[in-house]
């Protein structure tokens, strides 16, 4: 029978999945729409709609996880379809925070001014490196899944081992590996935080001598670079951020069994979890102007501040 705490659970997932789903459900209409009109798509816009669409898989899986810890809680801890929903969501997980690094790299290149060689270099090839870091992405995100399914074979010979009742010096041996293969799969977040912090840097560092110039040459300090400069870090500092509150909650979520309450530390981490996705869509939306004309005209649309007659919304 399903109690108050799990009740109260399935709704904060409920309500986040759902305005996870419109947040990213709007990204990927609007820049579907406008492929649809003019056949042509640009980087920043296929970036910002795969890391949608990877987003909306990612709150699918994570949902589905959070019934199974309710409704069936021991198919959630052990069994082939665990395996399966752990599975899909590493690939996913990755592919999502790896596709919001790309973004936040793209808008370094496009946007940061610095006169060295390798950075000028890769801001005039930015279309092909941006090419070769997705291709990365998926080679990096099928890594990770690859070391996970290994993880789960070295468990399975464990519990084997386990149901022996035979601790042997290859018991030992197997379970320190399994050990050390489960602590390794947390590195694989290490490389895009990198990344995402030099962006950070390199666009802090940017704005800052950005900013000089335009108090030497007695200009508005709100010109159309600052401003630019402005949006860029805004996006990677809050997915900064939000990465580091979303890997604490995969630590809880993954690590819960070592927990006192079991159950109530898996649901803590994936309630916490389920932000990430939604969050930083949003400030991805607020960042970005077309969507975020898009989406106030809509608001506008839909409170009747449109008089019959005046231009309505870009998807009217």
């Amino acid at each position: 029978m399903m109690g108050l705490t799990d009740g109260v659970f399935l709704i904060m997932c409920g309500a986040q999945f759902t305005l996870g789903i419109l947040v990213n459900g709007f990204i990927g209409l609007v820049n579907g729409r406008s492929w649809f009109k003019t056949k042509r798509m640009s980087l920043s816009d296929f970036i910002i709609a795969t890391l949608a669409l990877s987003r909306i898989i990612l709150l699918c899986i994570i949902l589905t996880d959070s019934f199974l810890i309710v409704f069936s809680v021991n198919e959630h801890d052990s069994g082939i379809i665990m395996q399966l929903i752990d599975v899909f969501w590493t690939f996913t997980n990755h592919l999502s925070i790896w596709f919001a690094t790309c973004l936040g790299v793209l808008y370094c290149l496009k946007i940061a001014r610095f006169s060295h060689p390798t950075f000028l270099w890769l801001k005039w090839r930015v279309s092909r490196v941006m090419v070769w870091m997705l291709l990365g992405t998926l080679l990096l995100s099928c890594g990770s899944t690859a070391s996970l399914i290994n993880e789960f074979k070295l468990y399975s010979v464990l519990r084997g081992i386990e149901a022996t009742r035979n601790v042997t010096e290859h018991f030992r041996k197997k379970r320190n590996e399994y050990y050390l293969i489960h602590v390794l799969g947390t590195l694989w977040y290490l490389p895009p935080l990198v990344v995402s912090l030099a962006s950070y840097f390199l666009l802090i560092f940017s704005l800052g001598r950005h900013t000089r110039q335009m108090l030497q040459n007695s200009t508005s300090s709100r010109d159309p670079s600052t401003e630019a400069h402005k949006r860029a870090i805004r996006i990677i500092l809050s997915f900064f951020f939000l990465f580091l509150l979303y890997f604490l909650a995969f630590l809880i979520a993954s690590f819960g069994n070592f927990l006192p309450e079991t159950k109530m530390a898996k649901m803590i981490g994936e309630v916490m979890t389920m932000f990430y996705p939604a969050g930083h869509s949003f400030i991805v939306i607020l960042g970005n102007s077309k969507l975020k004309q898009t989406f106030v005209e809509m608001l506008r649309c839909e409170s009747g501040h449109l008089k019959p007659g005046s231009k309505g919304p870009i998807f009217s």
